[in-house]
């Protein structure tokens, strides 16, 4: 039976659209569900193109009930993927899933995580500090941001005038081309 996979999104999705792609014809494991707390947000596109069905939630739905945490289960769900998404996830849902949840920080943690260090807000400290290198980060999520134990790091160079765009940019071709590669990896690890 093939893995299923949930993908979490308050934005444009394009990890998430990078992570439909890759499993688009796998036989291990398929994306079942996108979730998102945002009924604007590009990636609901992005899953309709893909034939994904998709769940938008409130912030009441999300932390005063248990509808998202049953919806999951009922999809059977493995693994939970947070791409880009910004909320904190809930004790409940990390109970309900636990050591299955897991999120892509756009730098190298510890540095620069935490409370309101999301996009450019991350990219934007990283120049200010005149850092050498940035990279990406994928952790298991648990009760604080960014917190969780890491499963994988990539860095890139930053060169004399980059600036935020050429930051994110470089950020961005790293999570592509890591992240889907990691969430199979971590799928053919657990057991069935």
């Amino acid at each position: 039976m093939k893995k299923r996979i949930a993908i979490f999104a308050s934005g444009s999705g394009s990890n998430a659209q990078k992570i439909m792609e890759h499993f688009k014809r796998s036989s291990e494991a398929e994306v079942v569900l996108i979730l998102t707390n945002n009924p604007q947000a590009y990636v609901l596109q992005r899953a309709d193109n893909f034939e994904v069905p998709s769940h938008i939630f409130t912030r009441d739905e999300f932390y005063k009930s248990d509808d998202v945490i049953k919806l999951l289960k009922n999809l059977q769900v493995d693994l939970i993927v947070l791409a880009g998404f910004l909320w904190l996830v809930p004790v409940s849902l990390l109970k309900a899933f636990p050591n299955k949840i897991i999120n892509l920080h756009p730098a190298l943690l510890p540095k620069y995580g935490g409370a309101g260090m999301y996009g450019d807000h991350v990219h934007k400290a990283v120049l200010a500090n005149h850092e050498e290198e940035s990279g990406i980060t994928i952790h298991f999520v648990d009760e604080n941001f960014d917190e969780g134990e890491i499963i994988h790091q990539s860095r890139f160079k930053i060169e004399p005038g980059d600036n935020l765009e050429m930051i994110k940019f470089k950020g961005q071709q790293l999570e592509h081309q890591h992240f889907p590669k990691v969430v199979e990896n971590l799928l053919k690890k657990m057991k069935s």
